[in-house]
């Protein structure tokens, strides 16, 4: 027996599926573009877009008192745990308070890869170096646009606004710790703190590897003042990411740097969504010691080893 439907029953249906689509579009929207703290946006003209920023300040804000400040890409991912971290050693006397800004990708649009990865590698994620007569068929990455919009507009809009000390992170996780490495060995001088978290440094047959080890080989004098680096992968990861975790090591023990200090850790049974929220508090405590010794070696007149200094955990 046929059933009959109503054009009222299937007008109501489909306004049914419209409103629900609606509904979860709205929570993707919010969850994804939407922070817990003070959200601004930037009309970039090197972007030539809109970008959103989330700003999270610490508690007890003064505005006549100058901050750290971290920025961090990846937007929403893992910002509950910066937020409770930041929170936990602030208590703890760990910290004084740090200005945490994160810069989500584009709603509406793919813009991650295009945003984080180097202007060396394909924007899509590929292990196989890119044949030639592709060259034009897949379009490269533009984290130098990217970077140029932090260095540009991000940097002094922040500068403009904030109280800043010359204490400066940069955060990324997986393709964002790429773009950490690109940001390391492109301008040093933007930050001296860098975090980077299961860094996608295989693409295109291990490209930012080799970029980065070219760099520590023939450009070590380009890092010219004290510098942080923290670098971490979890145990349960991909093989191809412990692969460029253990090459990015293998470089940097291999070309030591007078100006760069280095820790790596290796979290046990970690997947890769998870290494991020294990390696947080150590990071941070890591570079609080970096700065600390800083100081000390300032009032006492030390100067850092002629070796870079690693750290191994």
């Amino acid at each position: 027996m046929a059933i009959k439907i109503s054009k009222y029953h299937l007008v109501n249906v489909c306004l049914a599926i419209v409103m629900v689509a609606l509904a979860v579009t709205a929570i993707r929207y919010y969850n994804h573009y939407v922070s817990a703290f003070t959200d601004i946006t930037i009309e970039s003209k090197v972007l030539n877009e809109s970008r959103k920023v989330f700003i999270r300040l610490p508690a007890n804000y003064d505005k006549s008192k100058a901050y750290p400040l971290i920025i961090k890409t990846d937007g929403n991912f893992n910002l509950d745990n910066w937020d409770r971290t930041l929170t936990a050693q602030r208590k703890a006397g760990e910290w004084d308070g740090a200005i945490l800004v994160s810069i989500p990708n584009k709603f509406w649009k793919t813009t991650r890869n295009r945003d984080l990865v180097p202007p060396y590698a394909r924007q899509e994620v590929n292990t196989e170096p890119r044949p030639e007569f592709q060259t034009l068929l897949e379009p490269n990455g533009e984290a130098h646009k990217f970077l140029k919009f932090i260095e540009a507009e991000l940097l002094p809009y922040l500068q403009t606004h904030y109280k800043l000390n010359d204490q400066r992170i940069l955060s990324g996780f997986s393709a964002g710790g790429s773009f950490v490495f690109y940001t390391l060995h492109t301008k040093p001088e933007l930050f001296n703190g860098y975090f980077a978290f299961s860094p996608a440094a295989w693409y295109d047959d291990m490209s930012v590897v080799k970029r980065f080890s070219d760099f520590l080989k023939t450009n070590n004098p380009k890092i010219k003042a004290p510098t942080f680096l923290y670098l971490t992968v979890g145990g349960a990861e991909h093989p191809l990411m412990l692969e460029a975790f253990q090459n990015l090591e293998a470089t940097l023990n291999a070309n030591p740097n007078a100006n760069l200090m280095w820790h790596s850790t290796v979290n046990p049974n970690a997947e890769h969504n998870d290494n991020p929220k294990q390696s947080l508090a150590k990071a941070l405590v890591d570079y609080k010691e970096f700065v600390q010794s800083l100081t000390k070696h300032v009032g006492s007149g030390i100067a850092m080893h002629e070796e870079g200094l690693s750290i191994n955990r």
